[in-house]
């Protein structure tokens, strides 16, 4: 497992978090987290503690990151109303060719592109620790909902249904 944190995608996540904070540690899993049920599971925590990072497309074609509570389902109607514009959810191409990452592995951090904006659930504020992929699906990271703020720059919203 410990060949997963040499991995180029893992790699870069952990330059980021160690300048953002050294004792942010990266987790290696012997059970998938590439669905937010399976990341719960792995980690023996509630799946609304699992921060989902799914790319979505304005007509513009500009790319948004909303990073959303495990339990939750984004709402197109309402991200479509905050970039006012008709949104859609990005392919797994579109995915990995923007952030570099694939999907069940897409960090809330270090992409290859920058996202036009970043949204972040309110609903993760609950939880005192959540999880977010690093670059793999069997590697994550856990932080406070405010550090996942402050190291996204992300802004807090109202995004789910």
């Amino acid at each position: 497992m410990n060949d997963l944190l040499l991995k180029k995608t893992v790699k870069k996540v952990s330059d980021f978090l160690n300048k953002f904070d050294k004792n942010i540690k990266l987790i290696a899993l012997t059970e998938t987290a590439r669905t937010a049920n399976d990341a719960a599971t792995s980690l023996n925590t509630d799946v609304g503690s699992i921060v989902k990072s799914l790319l979505f497309k304005d007509a513009k074609n500009d790319f948004h990151l909303c990073l959303v509570s495990g339990d939750k389902f984004v709402s197109i109607e309402k991200i479509s109303n905050l970039f006012n514009s008709k949104t859609t959810k990005a392919n797994a191409d579109e995915c990995k060719k923007f952030t570099g990452f694939s999907i069940g592995g897409i960090s809330p951090v270090a992409h290859e592109n920058k996202p036009k904006s970043i949204l972040i659930d309110t609903n993760l504020r609950k939880f005192n620790k959540i999880y977010a992929a690093a670059g793999h699906p069997h590697v994550v990271f856990g932080v406070t909902f405010k550090d996942l703020c402050d190291m996204t720059k992300g802004i807090e919203s109202h995004i789910t249904n």
